[in-house]
């Protein structure tokens, strides 16, 4: 008995051990406080009056890249505006995440097959992954099939995804299931040029060209509503363009790269990053022209520095107030 008791102890030990200099995220008995229901089917015809009347909302679904991170989906922002979500990119994990928040914060529209809209900045797997997931979770129940905007290339990724979700529909339309709309699988999809790509209300959506080296054409965006105004970077190398379209805004969300993680990559990946994406450094500059009033990190690219070395890079330039995303961090208008 005293032998068993001991080897639990020294075992103990050596696990606690184990992870000192690993990644942690300790978690608190705030983050148990949340009760989320399992397998609810949602309908609504409509809008109710209570998300008509809400202010709009910016929830981050995923702040991640292609290099796969427990902790971190990929990149995706969901901007949620009188009853309805938004998403821009929808990277792996963006939908369930979508989910959670929707239990998370009470926001029925982000429910996955009450999501409507999907705006893509350019079309890298880590932007794009979740589109199945979103076109295609219930779509025998949706009203209607995702709409989708992205760069050219977009009609490609369309069809295929219809040619995914073939042998599914099939078995479902012409099987026993109750389908209510025979076509929810398909996805409306429209190809971005640079200008004003929606206008519902007050919520206007704009689209204009960043500079992601050879992956071309790439888009940011910039959503303004009757009490938020934010641009959305994409992925891109340093732009004077987004820091004019950024200029004033409430929010900044902006993709970064460390500088002192880039300088431990090869001179290869060094010179690849240095032309697709934004510097620590490069972003402070952007920062200090935009003067937004707040710059939000996601999308952050770190190669082994700790995380909050980004932060740090960009405060020693800039002196604006900096906050490093997580996902299902929310934002809403003040």
């Amino acid at each position: 008995m005293i032998k068993l008791y001991i080897t639990r102890i020294l075992l103990t030990l050596l696990v606690a051990t184990l992870l000192i200099g690993c990644r942690v995220r300790v978690v608190t008995q705030a983050d148990h406080k949340l009760v989320l229901p399992s397998a609810r089917v949602e309908t609504r015809d409509e809008p109710s009056s209570a998300e008509l009347a809400q202010p709009t909302q910016v929830v981050v679904l995923g702040t991640g890249t292609p290099i796969p991170d427990a902790f971190r989906a990929g990149s995706s922002i969901a901007v949620v505006h009188r009853g309805e979500s938004y998403l821009f990119d929808v990277g792996a994990g963006a939908i369930r995440q979508a989910t959670i928040a929707r239990y998370k914060y009470d926001i029925p529209s982000l429910y996955p097959s009450q999501i409507c809209c999907v705006f893509l900045s350019h079309l890298h797997s880590d932007h794009t992954m979740d589109l199945s997931e979103l076109a295609h979770t219930l779509w025998w129940r949706r009203q209607a099939g995702v709409r989708a905007w992205g760069p050219t290339g977009i009609a490609r990724i369309a069809n295929g995804l219809d040619e995914i979700i073939a042998t599914d529909a099939n078995f479902r339309i012409n099987g026993i299931q109750p389908v209510a709309n025979p076509n929810g699988f398909r996805m409306d999809h429209q190809t971005i040029a640079p200008g004003i790509l929606l206008r519902k209300d007050d919520l206007v959506i704009e689209a204009f060209l960043v500079n992601h080296g050879d992956i071309n054409p790439a888009f940011g965006f910039k959503v303004t509503t009757n009490d938020l105004s934010l641009v959305i970077s994409g992925d891109t190398a340093y732009s004077e363009v987004i820091a004019e379209k950024a200029r004033g805004v409430d929010l900044l969300f902006h993709e970064v790269i460390s500088r002192q993680g880039l300088e431990q990559n090869s001179a290869g990946f060094q010179a690849y990053h240095n032309s697709v994406h934004t510097t620590s450094d490069e972003l402070a500059r952007v920062a200090a022209i935009a003067q937004p009033e707040k710059l939000v990190l996601y999308h952050g690219l770190f190669y082994g520095t700790e995380e909050s070395t980004v932060l740090d890079e960009i405060q020693a330039l800039y002196d604006g107030e900096v906050v490093l995303a997580n996902d299902l961090d929310i934002f809403t208008a003040e």
